[in-house]
């Protein structure tokens, strides 16, 4: 049975992580324009390095695609030698990934740095990919809802019920991500780990709030397994990482979600 709700976009996001130089990047974009074809109801979106997000926001076709950053600093200004603002995003990108696993784990992201970089983003005009999930440690220790309630109520902790109409959610379960070993998540599990979290959505901003805000999911998505994860009720979408870099899979897995639009 198709699940997907007609209400909200289906929204498809491919995460180049930390590849391709700027030729490279252009290249991909190039192949993707090819066989990627405009739909209506899927939002098809881009996130390059930084490096690469100036020269591809000149080249690309903005009805196909948009495009996100990775991340960004969450001051609009100052002495912070290294860092990029969503300040200086907001002309360039619609989107920006913000508390990735790989943020939290590697770089110590902590609970306020995501709030703060979410707070950022929506006052630049700019959507925030909300990524939200559990470590494997997590699971184990039964945490698992404890962690997907503190990271979404404090992502969330000042964000206005109208501001959050420009938010985008992930469950991003880390123990499901193939960088870090992980096993697939099963259907059931990836549902109730959504259903948990548009509860925790209604219980803050109340229930046209809760059934109008998008959750992805992302965790080792591909070609071949993308329609069983988009057929989870509650799911709007997918963040791809190792797929989305190439072309035949990442065409193959938005022409997915595409055929499954025209069935409902």
């Amino acid at each position: 049975m198709n699940a997907m709700n007609q209400d909200r976009k289906t929204l498809i996001v491919a995460n180049w992580k930390m590849h391709l130089n700027v030729h490279q990047s252009s290249l991909l974009l190039h192949r993707l324009s090819e066989r990627i074809k405009v739909h209506r109801n899927i939002e098809v979106v881009l996130a390059p390095s930084m490096l690469s997000l100036q020269p591809l926001a000149l080249e690309i076709d903005r009805r196909k695609f948009k495009l996100s950053a990775q991340d960004a600093y969450f001051k609009d200004e100052g002495g912070y030698t290294g860092e990029v603002s969503f300040a200086m995003l907001g002309s360039l990108v619609q989107y920006c990934i913000v508390g990735h696993s790989a943020r939290r784990i590697y770089f110590g992201e902590t609970l306020e740095m995501v709030r703060d970089k979410v707070q950022a983003a929506i006052r630049n005009g700019i959507t925030p990919i909300v990524c939200i999930g559990e470590t494997k440690q997590d699971r184990d220790a039964g945490e698992g809802r404890r962690v997907i309630h503190d990271q979404l109520t404090t992502a969330l902790m000042n964000v206005t019920s109208r501001d959050l109409e420009k938010v985008v959610l992930v469950y991003e379960p880390v123990w499901a991500i193939s960088t870090f070993d992980g096993i697939l998540a099963k259907p059931n599990e990836i549902e109730k780990a959504i259903a948990y979290m548009r509860m925790q959505v209604r219980e803050l901003y109340g229930e046209r709030a809760a059934s109008k805000v998008s959750i992805l999911y992302g965790g080792s998505v591909n070609d071949q397994d993308v329609r069983g994860y988009l057929e989870v009720p509650g799911v709007d979408g997918a963040l791809v990482g190792a797929a989305s870099l190439n072309y035949h899979q990442f065409s193959a897995i938005v022409d997915v979600a595409y055929r499954m639009r025209l069935e409902v």
